[in-house]
């Protein structure tokens, strides 16, 4: 074989030798995956922060999967869904009331719920967060629960004792808070409540990093991530 002839094989060796070295590292990135977009009414919002940010509560690979794999998923499916509906000229909340407790619409709720309260449990975290609320918050905390601590235990009992899959939520219930928790992909608002922030308890929230201690995870989340910022917006809203 020529040195003409042989030069292409050498390029073609190592163009695959690169990209399988190219594939190694992406494989060992914690930024591995990475929305694959659908078409359709909906997009996925973009997270308010790096997916590294929440480390090490959350880690960058829990993060990466649940953000652009599972959270991704559900808005993907909704596309899907509602395309050629006349839900797909509707806002997400107003999928959401539209086919809140219609059996044969389950899949839709589910799905456009599912995108809701994803959205809003990646705006209940910051990194550095956690820690007491301050102002009208603190006080309403205050009034509710008897302070502080007792929310933290009691919000902690909730979100560890939901069976399954689903949510702990912060909730302005008329002049006072409470704490609610919802299966699968129930959401508040499609009850009519105002919720303030959430924690979500799906195993893929968490599982990578805490495995089955849930109550480390959430003990966690309230310490050192929770947006008390976000959960007073919400409040002044709500009132």
């Amino acid at each position: 074989m020529s040195d003409t002839q042989l030069a292409p094989v050498l390029n073609r060796r190592r163009f695959l030798a690169l990209l399988a070295g190219s594939a190694a590292l992406a494989c060992n990135s914690r930024l591995l995956i990475r929305p694959v977009y659908a078409a359709g009414p909906f997009t996925l919002p973009p997270l308010p922060y790096p997916e590294q940010a929440l480390s090490p509560t959350i880690s960058a690979n829990t993060v990466a999967f649940h953000y652009g794999k599972h959270h991704q998923g559900y808005v993907n499916k909704l596309n899907e869904l509602v395309a050629g509906t006349p839900l797909a000229e509707q806002s997400l909340n107003g999928v959401i009331t539209a086919t809140v407790g219609k059996a044969d619409q389950a899949a839709i709720f589910n799905n456009a719920a599912q995108v809701w309260n994803h959205t809003f449990y990646w705006n209940s975290l910051r990194p550095k967060g956690g820690g007491k609320p301050t102002g009208a918050l603190a006080d309403l905390i205050d009034h509710s629960f008897g302070g502080y601590d007792p929310f933290k235990a009691e919000f902690t009992k909730v979100a560890t004792s939901q069976f399954g899959s689903g949510w702990a939520w912060l909730v302005k219930d008329g002049d006072k808070l409470t704490i609610a928790k919802t299966s699968n992909a129930d959401t508040p608002i499609a009850h009519g409540q105002k919720p303030l922030l959430t924690v979500d308890v799906w195993e893929h929230a968490y599982y990578l990093d805490y495995q089955n201690r849930r109550a480390d995870y959430v003990a966690a989340v309230l310490d050192n991530l929770i947006n008390w910022e976000f959960a007073a917006q919400n409040l002044a809203a709500a009132t």
